[in-house]
C-alpha cells in the first residue's frame, strides 16, 4: 500500500489493529467499551535524525502505548502519527 503522507524527522504513520469486538470467551463487547488498540503496522517512516537513524520500517507490526500519536484521518481511513520513541516493540 503507498501512502501520500510522508512523516518529518522521527515519526512514523501507524494503520492500527482493528479493536477487539469480542472476549476470548466468546461474549460481544460494545463499541463503547473497547478498548483502544496498541497493536498496528506501519505504513510511513520519515528520514529519521542526522545522529538517530530510525530502526523500524514500513510493513513492521508495533507495539505502542494506549495514548500514543496523533490520530489522522487520511483519505476516509484513520491513522496514527507518532514518534518512533512511542513505539514499545516490533512483532
Amino acid at each position: 500500500m503507498s501512502l501520500n503522507i510522508k512523516p518529518i524527522g522521527d515519526r512514523v504513520v501507524v494503520e492500527a489493529a482493528p479493536a477487539e469486538t469480542r472476549t476470548a470467551s466468546g461474549i460481544y463487547i460494545p463499541e463503547t467499551a473497547q478498548e483502544k488498540p496498541q497493536k498496528g503496522t506501519i505504513v510511513a517512516v520519515g528520514n529519521g535524525k542526522v545522529d538517530e537513524p530510525l530502526t523500524v520500517k514500513v510493513g513492521d507490526q508495533v507495539l505502542y502505548g494506549k495514548y500514543a500519536g496523533t490520530e489522522i484521518t487520511y483519505e476516509g481511513k484513520e491513522y496514527l502519527i507518532m514518534r518512533e520513541s512511542d513505539i514499545y516493540a516490533v512483532l
